[in-house]
């Protein structure tokens, strides 16, 4: 364990959009914050290839170059950037604690802003994350990556209200969708059920499992699945393979502390960044399960920003009363 003990005036927990965004706007307000990246600097964004839909980038820009662009303005404003993960926290009392890389280093923060994200959950086929990692098909976000593949046949895998609403996206754009749902009926409400099963161009294939992802190496042409009833294999022709069977939100170091929802989303209380313990407040895709946009968490990496600012200045102002 850690002899000596650094205090901070912020703590961010985790980059990519939301984490960036508040240390640069915590930067700005003279908080003078220190950043943890992760395990995972740059967040999920450093596995996309295009990013088309964020504003201001007229001609698009890969993830990766994005993240270092991020980092790139928060330097400039002297946020500290630092590698490393936090391991450990201790939210109990008006001192916010938290240890980094198992122990090495302790730090107490007045105030801790978390954007350690979400993970989308993969099969885990090697093909599938071949080609996740190329960049040369797979994709866990319809509303991301369907533009890519306007008038093509891709495959969906996923049986839930998610899963059902990204189908119906892509039917958009996509020549046809074929939609394969694991067991022999969905888990998804009703209503969501019945508009993919009444768009045309959606084929839903129950009882259909992944065995592989094939293509040429760089980019994907077709997916294997099999029939889990009659054991029959087949390929579908396809160049884009979307999987939404769900995400997992990286929180579990907070569980013992803030209150999450059922899937272990943090709770954030309506409009803002803050969570149920004074002090420690949340941006990005550890609080929302609806959106998962990287515009959506830079937003709300701002907000938790600006709440920390106003609680800070709140705190002096009674130490000063």
């Amino acid at each position: 364990m850690s002899n000596t003990i650094e205090n901070v005036t912020c703590l961010i927990i985790g980059s990519g959009p939301a984490g960036y965004t508040a240390a640069i706007y915590a930067a700005r307000a003279n908080m003078n914050p220190v950043m943890y990246r992760g395990m995972q600097p740059g967040g999920q964004l450093t596995t996309t290839n295009d990013v088309e839909n964020f504003p201001g980038y007229p001609e698009g820009i890969t993830g990766p170059e994005m993240m270092m662009q991020l980092e790139q303005q928060a330097k400039r404003f002297e946020a500290d950037i630092r590698d490393g993960w936090v391991t450990k926290v201790d939210f109990s009392g008006p001192t916010h604690k938290v240890w980094v890389d198992n122990g090495k280093k302790e730090i107490h923060a007045k105030s801790v802003i978390i954007c350690t994200g979400a993970s989308a959950k993969y099969l885990g086929l090697p093909s599938e994350q071949h080609y996740l990692g190329v960049g040369g098909g797979v994709s866990a976000c319809a509303v991301c990556d369907g533009f890519f593949y306007r008038n093509h046949d891709v495959v969906i895998v996923g049986a839930g209200d998610s899963a059902c609403e990204e189908a119906h996206y892509l039917s958009k754009l996509c020549k046809k969708v074929t939609m394969l749902v694991r067991r022999d009926e969905f888990r998804a409400s009703k209503i969501m059920a019945e508009r993919v099963q009444k768009t045309e161009n959606i084929e839903i294939l129950f009882n259909t499992e992944t065995e592989e992802v094939i293509g040429d190496g760089q980019l994907v042409s077709a997916i294997k699945v099999k029939n889990n009833v009659t054991g029959v294999s087949t390929e579908i022709p396809a160049t884009g393979f979307f999987v939404a069977i769900g995400h997992k939100p990286n929180t579990d170091l907070f569980v013992d502390y803030l209150d999450l929802d059922e899937t272990g989303y943090i709770i954030n209380k309506p409009g803002t960044g803050k969570t149920n313990v004074p002090g420690v407040f949340v941006g990005g895709d550890a609080a929302d399960h609806e959106y998962r946009q990287a515009i959506t968490a830079a937003g709300s990496g701002c907000m938790a920003a600006l709440d920390a600012e106003r609680y800070l200045a709140e705190v002096e102002a009674n130490q000063e009363a």
